[in-house]
Parts: structure tokens; sequence; C-alpha cells
């Protein structure tokens, strides 16, 4: 029978030692059996496992929802191999997308020697950031909401987020209460332009607060400041869950 130490899995796998302790402490994944020596070894059954953890992970489910997944049995093996094919078959469309617009820009220099570099910069950081954070369906979602909502809609979005970002910080620097009336009417507000910018999908919004997590600087917005009141205004929601009363 094969039987792997948790290094040589390691080794062989390119996931980290720290990464296999930490799913054995959270029970994700343990070794299934010891040596005679007492090692703990992984079993065949616990490299599939490690498997369907790795390809769900890279579809975007967190740790929590893939223990549910596999401990339920609500996806199979294949079934979590073939989400993960699909997947990387979007990624590879997304790649030819970006070689597409590239022997564009390419065509454009030729023909003109030069393009100007502020546009260049802004399409290089929405490029590079959404397609890190979001996958390709979710992004051509993405597209089909915009296109929905038409451009004058969201002219009034883009102007809206501000004067909400700025009654939040008041209220927030007043020390008021995540409960009080005035905050739970923001974060009614503030949980209606997520929605309408996701469309109600929880996957585009887990990417979303993902963005706002490891970036510093999110089109012109400074991430630190917005993760203060984001984090203020997940209070006041999590208020208005318990009291049944956050605006659907």
């Amino acid at each position: 029978m094969e039987h792997w130490k948790v290094g040589e899995l390691a080794r062989r796998t390119g996931i980290t030692v720290r990464t296999l302790h930490h799913y054995d402490e959270i029970g994700l994944l343990s070794p299934s059996t010891r040596s005679q020596a007492g090692y703990r070894l992984y079993t065949r059954e616990d490299v599939a496992r490690l498997q369907q953890i790795l390809s769900l992970r890279q579809l975007g489910f967190s740790l929590q929802e893939i223990r549910a997944c596999l401990d339920d049995g609500r996806l199979s093996p294949l079934e979590i191999v073939e989400l993960h094919l699909r997947r990387v078959r979007e990624r590879l469309k997304a790649l030819r997308n970006l070689a597409g617009r590239l022997e564009a820009l390419a065509a454009r220099l030729r023909a003109a020697g030069t393009a100007p570099a502020e546009e260049l910069i802004r399409t290089m950081e929405a490029m590079t950031m959404f397609e890190k954070y979001y996958t390709p369906e979710q992004l051509e979602q993405l597209e089909a909401r915009r296109r929905e909502l038409g451009e004058e809609r969201i002219r009034e979005v883009e102007a809206e987020w501000p004067r909400l970002m700025a009654e939040v910080r008041a209220e927030m620097e007043k020390g008021t209460d995540p409960a009080d009336e005035r905050v739970q009417r923001l974060a009614a507000r503030w949980r209606a332009l997520v929605r309408e910018f996701t469309g109600g999908d929880p996957g585009i919004e887990r990417s979303l607060n993902r963005m706002y997590e490891q970036e510093t600087n999110v089109a012109g917005v400074d991430v630190g400041a917005m993760r203060e009141l984001m984090e203020y205004i997940a209070k006041a929601m999590a208020v208005g869950r318990s009291a049944g009363n956050e605006a659907e």
C-alpha cells in the first residue's frame, strides 16, 4: 500500500507542511494511519480527499464550506474534478481574450507609436485586479449586470457611494451604536448598493470582499479607511439580521 509522511506529501504536491498541519488541526484532513515506527501517514484515500480540497479551494470555497461539502457528500469526486476543469477552461478563455486585447493594443502602438500613459495604467490596473479576484464567469456576470443597469444608473451609483461612505464615517466617528436607527438605515442603503452591483450573487460578493481585504487601493479608494467602514457597517447588518429587519 502507498503511504506518505507529511513532508513527502508536501514535497510531491507543492502544498506546504504548514498547510497540511493546519488541515489536520481543524479536522479537515488528518493522516489515517501510522507506520510501525509511529509516524503518521497519509493513505491513498487521504490523497484523494486532499485533491478535492485543493480543487474546491481554487474554486473559491472557504475551508468551512469545503468540510461541509465533503462530509455530507453533496459533490462526488467526479463532480468536483468536472467543476474544476470547467473553471480552468474558463480561465483559458479569459487568457485568450486578454491576448486579443494585447494584440489590439500592439497594433495601435505599431500604427501610432504611442498610447496615453494614464489610459494604459488604468487599463492594466483594472485587468490585473479584477482578473485576480473574479472568475471569468463572474466577470461576464458583472459585465451583463452593467449593461442591464445602464450607464445613467451606474453614474448615479458611483455618485451615491461617496455620499453614503461619508455619512457612515460621520456616525462611526461620533461613536453611534450600530443598532441605532440612523445606522440601520445606512446599512440598508449599503446592502442595497452592494446587491445592485453583485446582482445578489454570494460568490461575487465574496470575491468583492476578498479584493478589499487584500488590496491597498481599489479604483482610487483608500482600502484601509474602507475596511473600517465595512467593519462598522457589518456590525450594523448583524444587528439587523438578529432583529429580523435587514432590508431584503
